[in-house]
């Protein structure tokens, strides 16, 4: 199991889709990395040797921002728009959609399980009759 950058990679993948198991990898950037690294992009991941391994490292490191950096500077522009008080950073804050989507009804991904508001209803006066 080939690792790269922290990241174990599945072996029986190929190593164009194995790439993109590292936050921050997608689909187009794993052909520009394995372009640049020179390595098939149908070739499996246990197939690679050490010299490929450290190709698609050197490469990765030398031009991408992955994994922990990109993780740590998304958390700081949302914690940026949250102080600077603006409406995206309120939507962040409030835990609603923050691109436009409709609220009223969906968004139950962003908003979690509903939460019934109903009406408690009093007791009726009358005990049941005793057995």
């Amino acid at each position: 199991m080939p690792r790269i950058v922290g990241v174990d990679l599945p072996k029986e993948k190929k190593i164009e889709i194995a790439l993109t198991y590292i936050f921050g990898i997608g689909r187009t950037k794993s052909n520009l990395i394995l372009k640049s690294a020179n390595i098939k992009p149908d070739k499996r991941a246990k197939d690679l040797n050490e010299e490929e391994v450290s190709r698609i490292t050197n490469v990765i490191q030398s031009s991408y921002k992955i994994e922990g950096d990109l993780r740590r500077e998304t958390h700081a522009n949302i914690k940026r728009l949250m102080e600077i008080s603006s409406y995206r950073g309120f939507r962040h804050r409030r835990g609603l959609p923050v691109r436009g989507q409709r609220s009223k009804t969906n968004a139950r991904t962003r908003k979690g399980p509903r939460k019934t508001v109903g009406v408690v209803r009093a007791k009726s006066a009358k005990a049941p009759p005793p057995k």
